[in-house]
C-alpha cells in the first residue's frame, strides 16, 4: 500500500463559516447553537512587539480602531499579538517567504481584517453619513467645483 500525504480532516474544518443562528434565512431547520454571554468590555492590549516595524505598528493601530474589533475576545487579541509578531519578523528580517505571507493572510481572514473576510461572515461596514468623514468632505469639494 503506497504511503501518501497525511491528511487530517476535522469535523467542520472545511467549507464556509456557517452563519449565526439569527442570520439564517431558513429558520425552519433547527440547528443547535450554544450561545455564551461575554462578561464586560474586552480591554485592547498594547502592541507587545519591541521596536516594531512601521508597517506592524500601523497594522495593529488600524486593527484597534477598526469596527470588527468590537467582536474580539481576549483570545482574538492574543491571536492579533501573534500575527503582529510574525508580521514584524517578516517585515524586518525575512526576504519574503510566500509560505509566511500565506499564513499571515490566513490570520488576517480569521481576524476579519479584510473586507472579503467580513463579507464571508455577513458583516458589512457602513460609514456614517454625518460626522465629517474624509470621503464626505472630498465629495463636497467635488460638488462645489462641478457647480461653478
Amino acid at each position: 500500500m503506497p504511503i501518501g500525504p497525511r491528511r487530517s480532516i476535522e469535523v467542520g474544518a472545511r467549507g464556509p463559516v456557517p452563519k449565526r443562528s439569527d442570520q439564517r434565512v431558513r429558520r425552519n431547520k433547527d440547528v443547535a447553537v450554544e450561545k455564551v454571554q461575554s462578561i464586560g468590555v474586552v480591554p485592547i492590549p498594547p502592541l507587545m512587539v519591541e521596536d516594531p516595524h512601521p508597517i506592524t505598528a500601523y497594522w495593529y493601530d488600524s486593527l484597534r480602531e477598526s469596527v470588527q474589533s468590537q467582536f474580539y475576545q481576549p483570545s482574538d487579541w492574543a491571536a492579533a499579538q501573534f500575527v503582529a509578531l510574525k508580521l514584524d519578523n517578516e517585515c524586518k528580517y525575512q526576504r519574503g517567504s510566500a509560505q509566511m505571507s500565506a499564513v499571515i493572510q490566513s490570520f488576517f481572514s480569521d481576524l476579519l481584517v479584510t473586507e472579503g473576510a467580513r463579507r464571508r461572515v455577513k458583516i458589512e461596514v457602513e460609514r456614517a453619513q454625518s460626522g465629517g468623514d474624509v470621503f464626505e468632505v472630498a465629495e463636497l469639494f467635488r460638488q462645489r467645483f462641478a457647480e461653478g
